[in-house]
């Protein structure tokens, strides 16, 4: 695995900042706090950066900085309900220079139809889905063995 320089964003959309509260039945009972640690645990070596915003023009900004950002290696990208349907993120997406990896929590083709469709996907270097908090690690792994 490699870890030789720069950072990976660990960007995160509306509503992460309830897990472990909200529908534990899909989403687990970790918080947000528990699952980044668990990732600083499990990739010590990376640099790891952990953002969340509620707001779609936030996590445009953050994938702006951190896309031409040099020091930035990669996005792992949890776009929560913005992934069905924000056009500006996935523009954003295509935008910038890094890879960005999709990640859900829960199997979102397995869910209602209107979560059924990735509208980010297409412009994202992969998608890991339904893995739990596991998706976050499987997406931070192939970033560092990409690149």
């Amino acid at each position: 695995m490699k870890s030789d320089g720069g950072y990976i964003l660990v960007l995160n959309g509306p509503n992460l900042n309830l897990l472990g509260r909200r529908k534990p039945e899909i989403y687990g009972t970790l918080s947000l706090e528990d699952i980044n640690d668990g990732l600083c645990a499990c990739f010590g070596d990376a640099q790891l950066v952990f953002e969340q915003y509620n707001s779609e023009g936030e996590i445009i900004d953050s994938l702006h900085h951190a896309g031409f950002d040099g020091d930035c290696r990669g996005i792992v990208l949890n776009a929560g309900a913005y992934t069905h349907y924000s056009y500006a993120i996935a523009d954003a997406i295509e935008a910038i220079e890094v890879p960005v990896v999709e990640v859900h929590i829960s199997n979102i083709a397995s869910r209602e139809s209107f979560r059924s469709t990735s509208v980010i996907a297409p412009v994202c270097r992969g998608s890991i889905t339904g893995f739990g908090a596991d998706s976050y690690r499987l997406a931070i792994d192939a970033l560092l063995n990409l690149l």
